[in-house]
């Protein structure tokens, strides 16, 4: 029955399973056309990101190629505006310089240098020509001093052959026609040959000063130029400099132009390069996304078959099942049918069941009885062992007091021995201690006799030494006392001595007569006290009157003098301090202005190398805890590209590198130095920021005239540079500095 009840619930349960396997089966089949259908729509999207990539990159490159185009025409507008600009400020400065010399030299009113024109190069031979007649200026008047106006010469004097007419280069007022008419310009070594031959009042001068007269003087050329030669030189430099400088302001205008579009291109093109950036991170973005949507759904796929499987494998395995659970509860049945019925075999059954629990009882009681006789058995043969081992205990505790009773036997005849022995010894002691005894009372008496003695001794010498010390006392009483007397009375004495002294000084008399002259007159005198403080107080007054300054009048005057001179200094020093005062506040603004200037160029070029640097982003330079730029500080505020405008200690180690480098190339563009010596500067950057350094590097080099020294261990860096240094260890212990030169080896490589 058991076995037909397993067999229907194995069947029932079998084809439950088979039910639910078809079902999951189904599932699993709708699942792979599903994920089928999603991984082809991933692959389509993959390979739409991938042709989206593909496009980003090439708007990149191009991107990448118009910016660097873009920033390469900035820097060379940038090098042009520079160099326009400095040879703008140098003339500039050059025209302040001459305007300014010029200026202090225009102050001989009247004299007719200013009015004159010269070609350039003729300057020192005018200047020869005229000599001192250029600072003298024109005569108003017959009576006044100076050049008067006169009417030319009706014929005038031909100069010689080959003699170029001064006038011809020269423009100046008409008082000067007669002049300049009769002066010629030679060259070198022509002028002694032609002295000869000129008429009276001619002259020729060569350019560098030399003059010879018709009446035979002749002055070679100075080392230096007149003073006036030297104004018409600076005059023509000045309007040759005004004219350079308009040049060079237009030159310069036409760079900034130039240069602003660049920039314009570049931050353009900048903006164009990080657009495409941008779509090319977002069309990465999507490739990424499209091959791990694609990736997905080839798992879910390949899931979704194994599942697939699985399940037919389960269905198959729950259809085997289910035959076998067929067969099993078909022979369960049919053995059922077979069987008789059991009621007999029940009876028969109880029968024996009977029969056996007698039998069991009787086992029971029999196991009992056993167990009980085993158990005292073993107890006898544990007890029997136990008094066996107390027997050997006892057997050796015996032996054990024979020995030591014989010990004792052997010590016991020995004290009877000794007791036999000393035997007599009490009677000797007994009568020692009787005569002991006897001796011991003569010396207690001895003894009380001399302590009475010793106590009566004591007590006399106690009152001997009491009355010494109070004789010691009253001897050291009366010496005190005598000492103190004998001191009263030298003070006594020597004040009667002094004011006997003080008497004969100041009345010439003596103290006896004193004092009879003042008992016959009757004088009442007052108390000591008194006495003394009113000769106290009138010393005082006495003192304090001072001795008398016969040079009074002359200190006073000197005093006065002395007083004068210092009021005298106190107003230079205080004109002095005004005059550094304002020469302080000058160079104060001037130096504001300037640092301002410096400050602006500096913060603009580093605001370019910045973007240059992180490929975008922005950077500034701010002044900070005071308005003046003198006092300010600086703070560098930095933004690289997808980050937050923060302080330059908010970056990163090679962020922060990046932004120092930037910073100080600015500085170097603004003022560039013949060496910069850059020790380890790559150090915390990656490969791709030390490829930048390394192309600013290269900027720079181009842009300037300086020579960077570069200690680095980068290999990129390295292989960057012009020429290497190192220091390699051929053998152990010898150093050897080795150097390559790569541009050498580069050429040599093309060639």
């Amino acid at each position: 029955n058991r076995r037909v009840e397993e067999g229907e619930g194995n069947a029932t349960r079998v084809d439950r399973e088979i039910a639910v396997t078809e079902a999951a089966l189904a599932k699993a089949a709708d699942d792979i056309e599903t994920t089928e259908t999603a991984l082809s729509d991933a692959r389509d999207g993959a390979v739409a990101a991938r042709s989206a990539a593909a496009a980003a990159e090439t708007r990149l490159a191009t991107a990448e190629e118009a910016r660097a185009a873009a920033q390469d025409r900035a820097a060379l507008g940038r090098s042009a505006l520079s160099e326009a600009e400095g040879q703008a400020k140098a003339l500039s400065a050059e025209v302040q310089g001459l305007e300014r010399l010029l200026a202090r030299g225009a102050d001989k009113a009247g004299s007719l240098v200013d009015a004159i024109t010269v070609e350039p190069g003729f300057e020192a031979a005018l200047g020869a020509a005229l000599d001192d007649g250029l600072s003298i200026g024109e005569a108003t008047s017959t009576e006044q001093s100076g050049w008067q106006r006169l009417d030319a010469y009706a014929t005038p004097a031909a100069l010689p052959d080959g003699v170029r007419l001064l006038a011809e280069v020269v423009s100046a007022p008409a008082v000067l026609a007669r002049r300049l008419s009769q002066t010629g310009v030679v060259e070198d070594g022509q002028g002694a040959a032609v002295q000869p031959v000129l008429s009276p009042g001619q002259r020729i001068v060569t350019l560098d000063g030399a003059l010879w007269r018709w009446d035979g003087l002749h002055l070679k050329a100075g080392d230096k130029p007149s003073a006036a030669a030297l104004r018409l030189q600076q005059r023509n430099r000045l309007a040759a400099l005004q004219r350079a400088l308009t040049e060079a302001e237009v030159a310069r205008a036409a760079a900034a132009s130039e240069h602003a579009k660049a920039a314009e291109t570049l931050e353009i093109t900048a903006n164009e390069e990080q657009e495409a950036r941008a779509a090319r991170r977002r069309t990465d973005q999507a490739v990424a996304e499209a091959a791990r949507a694609e990736s997905t759904a080839e798992a879910a796929l390949d899931l979704a078959r194994s599942r697939h499987a699985s399940q037919t494998d389960i269905l198959a395995a729950r259809k085997g099942e289910e035959a076998s659970v067929a067969d099993v509860l078909a022979e369960a049945k049919a053995q059922q049918a077979g069987l008789e019925d059991p009621s007999a075999a029940r009876a028969a059954v109880e029968t024996q069941r009977g029969s056996v629990d007698l039998a069991r009882t009787g086992m029971l009681s029999a196991r009992a009885s056993a167990d009980e006789v085993r158990r005292k058995g073993a107890g006898r043969k544990k007890r029997a062992a136990e008094v066996e081992r107390e027997r050997a205990q006892w057997d050796k505790r015996g032996k054990t007091a024979g020995a030591r009773i014989d010990d004792l036997r052997r010590r016991l005849d020995d004290a009877e021995a000794r007791r036999a022995s000393l035997s007599s010894v009490p009677a000797e002691v007994a009568e020692r201690r009787g005569t002991v005894a006897a001796e011991i009372e003569r010396a207690d008496a001895r003894c009380q006799a001399a302590r009475g003695a010793l106590t009566e001794a004591e007590a006399t010498e106690a009152r001997a030494e009491a009355t010494e010390r109070e004789a010691e006392r009253s001897a050291s009483a009366m010496r005190e006392a005598r000492a103190r007397a004998e001191a009263i009375l030298a003070g006594h004495v020597e004040r009667v001595e002094a004011a006997a002294e003080a008497i004969m000084a100041a009345r010439e008399v003596t103290p006896d007569a004193l004092a009879k002259t003042l008992t016959e007159a009757e004088v009442t005198l007052p108390e000591m006290r008194t006495a003394e403080a009113d000769v106290a107080r009138l010393t005082r007054q006495r003192d304090a009157l001072g001795a008398v300054n016969l040079r009074a009048d002359e200190d006073a005057e000197e005093v006065r003098a002395e007083h004068e001179a210092l009021a005298a200094e106190k107003a230079d020093l205080e004109a002095a301090i005004a005059k550094l005062r304002r020469g302080i506040a000058g160079l104060n603004s001037e130096g504001r202005t300037r640092l301002l200037e410096a400050f602006e160029t500096v913060n603009k070029r580093f605001a370019e190398l910045f973007r240059h640097l992180f490929g975008g982003g922005e950077a500034r330079l701010i002044m900070v805890d005071s308005e003046d730029p003198l006092d300010a500080g600086l703070e560098i505020l930095c933004q690289p590209p997808g980050k937050k405008l923060s302080t330059l200690s908010l970056l990163s180690g090679g962020e922060q590198t990046l932004t120092a480098l930037s910073l100080i190339f600015a500085v170097f563009l603004s003022k560039p130095s013949p060496i910069c010596v850059l020790d380890e500067v790559d150090a915390p950057l990656d490969d791709s920021n030390v490829t930048r350094f390394c192309d600013l590097l290269d900027e720079m080099r181009r842009l300037t005239e300086t020579r960077f020294l570069i200690i680095t261990h980068h290999a990129i860096t390295m292989s960057r540079m012009d020429r290497l240094f190192g220091v390699t260890m051929v053998e152990r212990g010898v150093s050897q500095l080795v150097s390559v030169d790569l541009s050498a080896a580069a050429r040599m490589v093309e060639s």
